[in-house]
């Protein structure tokens, strides 16, 4: 693996076992494994989670982080093109993260460098990384990723968290449960691409009609950035997850959100067994560190 541009840039046996040692490092912390190695940390986007994760995994695994996280504070704000940008970055560092409000930025990186290119987030295509840490935490949940059925709650157009795991989901024969407003349901090139992988899917308006069936319910916010006001004043108290909605639940069921959450989910539901979702978050290290050192180990 050189590039992780998409998730469909991974086979099915080359994620578990991307999984597979994040379990081990999530077991046992590793050490210097990349000694001397330097990850370019380029968020023209804000990040918590996902900048600081892989910061802190390369910190971690014994390797040095230089970027930004701030687009103003680079030559992109005198008019230096991306690919000029990563160009030059790419002659400093060993690696390059870069998340980017355009679509399909992280594949104009990679083809201007080198280096290894992963994509953090590009605008609402996708987050591969995200799902890898989705994964993990579904296995760790359920024991199993396989034939699970699983709830997508909320921004399916523009959720790039949402496009990356609807791929992945359809390569462990997962049944997935769509739950969103018309004006905001899953883009069709994203469905044709299931139907060619055979992914068994359906679409619903509520939570309700779905929830006493479900293994796992993620949940998103309502890219409010992304898209009309109007649009969003008008859907955004129709998707809240509250405690009454869980009384129908199964008893395994785990919530997940990638994160940041802006009201969908009560606050009450974070001292439920049902909820996951800072140990999600808490994931992404484990995986990220897995991820860095798979693309890293022999370069």
């Amino acid at each position: 693996m050189h590039n992780l541009i998409s998730i469909s840039d991974l086979s099915k046996e080359e994620i578990e076992k991307i999984l597979k040692r994040a379990a081990e490092f999530k077991k046992k912390p590793p050490k210097d494994l990349l000694l001397g190695k330097i990850l370019a940390s380029c968020f023209f986007e804000p990040s918590t989670r996902t900048r600081l994760s892989f910061e802190s995994a390369m910190l971690k695994l014994g390797g040095q982080v230089i970027g930004f996280s701030n687009a103003d504070s680079t030559s992109v704000r005198k008019g230096e093109t991306l690919s000029d940008t990563m160009r030059v970055i790419g002659g400093l560092a060993d690696l390059i993260v870069i998340r980017h409000p355009l679509e399909g930025a992280a594949k104009l990186a990679s083809q201007a460098t080198t280096k290894p290119v992963i994509n953090a987030g590009d605008g609402a295509n996708q987050h591969p990384t995200q799902t890898l840490l989705d994964l993990f935490t579904i296995k760790e949940c359920q024991g199993k990723l396989s034939g699970l059925n699983v709830a997508i709650v909320g921004d399916l157009k523009y959720g790039r968290t949402v496009h990356s795991l609807s791929y992945a989901a359809a390569l462990f024969d997962m049944r997935l449960y769509f739950i969103s407003p018309d004006e905001l349901t899953l883009p069709d090139a994203i469905l044709q691409e299931l139907r060619k992988k055979r992914g068994k899917f359906s679409f619903h308006r509520s939570i309700e009609e779905v929830i006493g069936k479900v293994d796992i319910l993620y949940m998103t916010r309502l890219q409010k950035e992304r898209f009309d006001t109007s649009t969003y004043e008008r859907v955004k108290e129709n998707y809240i997850l509250e405690e009454a909605l869980l009384q129908k639940a199964k008893k395994h069921l785990r919530i997940l959100h990638p994160l940041p959450r802006v009201g969908e989910i009560d606050r009450a539901i974070d001292k439920t067994p049902h909820a996951y979702y800072f140990q999600q978050a808490e994931n992404g290290l484990f995986v990220r560190q897995s991820l860095l050192y798979s693309i890293l180990k022999n370069k």
